[in-house]
């Protein structure tokens, strides 16, 4: 059975647009694919900054790790091995002044792991998490998404190639405090519900 990995990063919980969105479209994969869904919400888990301390347990090997260095790596982890178990993966990430919320760049500190999630080759990074598809819903109330002020979408985008994730699709919702926010929203609903996966 395939699995999917649902990401969202708003604070706003059940008023998030990101969230529901998101959710919206992880369900209907997940009923089309008959995939089990692992849900991470980055804002409701206190998700740690790297340290120095924490970056020397994450780069040290498992069997190497002091009983502290476990315990620092631990989160690290279990992000990780959601990341290489899913097939596919749905982000729901709004734009936070022009890029992506703090708790989505912590989240990728943990993630990029030179050995396990890339490698340095000899023409330079490789991605070692190559043949998944990822799904971005990105929303914002005023930056248009993919304009010259939009920090988060390229740099998603990227760092998800980075890792070797190179089959990325959007879906935005941008602009939605304006006068016709209600029609953007609406119109990312449609796109979702007319997706052939």
């Amino acid at each position: 059975m395939s699995k999917i990995l649902h990401i969202t990063a708003s604070i706003r919980g059940a008023e998030s647009v990101s969230r529901t969105l998101s959710t919206k479209l992880t369900e209907k994969l997940a009923a089309e694919q008959n995939a089990n869904v692992i849900e991470r919400d980055l804002s409701a888990n206190d998700m740690p900054y790297v340290s120095t301390e924490r970056f020397e347990a994450n780069s040290t090997a498992k069997t190497d790790r002091t009983p502290e260095q476990q315990e620092l790596a631990a989160i690290a982890d279990t992000l990780i091995e959601e990341l290489q178990t899913a097939d596919t993966i749905v982000l729901g990430v709004p734009v936070y002044n022009f890029g992506v919320p703090a708790v989505f760049k912590a989240w990728a500190d943990q993630v990029a792991r030179a050995g396990t999630t890339f490698k340095y080759g000899e023409n330079g990074p490789e991605g070692l998490l190559a043949g998944k598809k990822a799904y971005l819903v990105a929303v914002s109330g005023g930056t248009p998404v993919g304009g010259d002020f939009d920090f988060m979408s390229p740099w998603v985008k990227f760092f998800l190639g980075f890792l070797g994730i190179k089959d990325v699709e959007m879906i935005a919702a941008d602009g939605i405090m304006g006068q016709d926010g209600d029609e953007k929203i609406n119109a990312a609903h449609e796109t979702i519900e007319a997706l052939d996966a």
